[in-house]
């Protein structure tokens, strides 16, 4: 028996197209070979695009939609794939981010992820979709993969968390007074629990400050690390330890030259009253 991989759709909207095309090729009894003989394609790409390893081309979408009669279904598809509401990499990030025993995240002006309250969350949201950068189906997405992550915080095992923030996502405010003010104590509750750890790079910082962009490191449970850097229209999924370690290194370095969590929430708190 040939060894068939198990797909699933709602791992992504790649994985979901990949899903679309193996029913619809099993729907007519064609092999992978036969499907790809009549779209000029090799057993091979049509393969990748099934399993999610391969991206669907415009053209690779156009074909299909022909081959198999779905007008422009699969274009439509394929369209939203290339221009997504989550960043290439990021799903199989959190993949693998709800299976890690320690995370370590740094931000740039926003609050990260994890220690957002949903106020604060549906405020960026708002923001993202006023300049047309997301739909609103796209920005219901992003929440509810929000969601999805921040439920480990509430598992009986919760992986170590250690956070660092840059002092400008402090005075970077979102959503009005209100909800700055939630998100601040939401902040410092968060600093509170015995699994984690917040400090803040503050603007004294200087050159001292080992990273410029966000960086997400996750050590599974095998003892490995993997990182996710992102630009505002690309995300990496980085394996390798020759780009893991050094990602790690400065991780470490800014660790050391923020302030200590003790420090970080009397500045936190000062924020929250008005008193920077």
């Amino acid at each position: 028996m040939v060894n068939r991989r198990k797909l699933n759709p709602e791992a992504g909207p790649r994985a979901a197209f990949g899903a679309r095309l193996r029913t619809l090729r099993e729907q007519r009894g064609w092999t992978q070979p036969e499907l790809g003989a009549r779209m000029g394609y090799a057993p091979s790409h049509i393969s990748g695009v099934e399993i999610g390893s391969r991206n669907a081309t415009a053209k690779f979408a156009a074909r299909a939609d022909k081959v198999f009669g779905t007008g422009e279904a699969l274009t439509r598809q394929g369209d939203a794939l290339r221009n997504p509401a989550i960043l290439d990499g990021f799903d199989d990030y959190l993949a693998l981010e709800r299976e890690a025993v320690e995370i370590r995240v740094f931000e740039l002006n926003i609050m990260p992820g994890l220690v957002q309250t949903q106020r604060y969350a549906e405020a960026i949201q708002s923001g993202v979709m006023a300049r047309g950068a997301v739909t609103a189906q796209q920005a219901e997405e992003r929440l509810a993969r929000l969601a999805g992550r921040q439920a480990i915080l509430a598992r009986e095992d919760p992986p170590k968390i250690f956070v660092v923030i840059d002092e400008g996502a402090l005075h970077h405010w979102v959503g009005g007074a209100n909800t700055m003010s939630d998100q601040y104590g939401h902040l410092l509750d968060f600093a509170g629990l015995p699994h984690t750890v917040v400090q803040v790079a503050p603007f004294s910082l200087g050159e001292r400050r080992s990273l410029y962009f966000p960086v997400y490191l996750l050590k599974l449970r095998t003892g490995a690390f993997v990182a996710y850097t992102e630009s505002a229209q690309q995300g990496r999924l980085e394996r390798e330890s020759r780009y893991v370690e050094p990602l790690l290194t400065a991780y470490h370095h800014l660790q050391v030259e923020a302030m200590p969590q003790a420090e970080s929430a009397a500045l936190i708190d000062l924020v929250r009253k008005g008193k920077p």
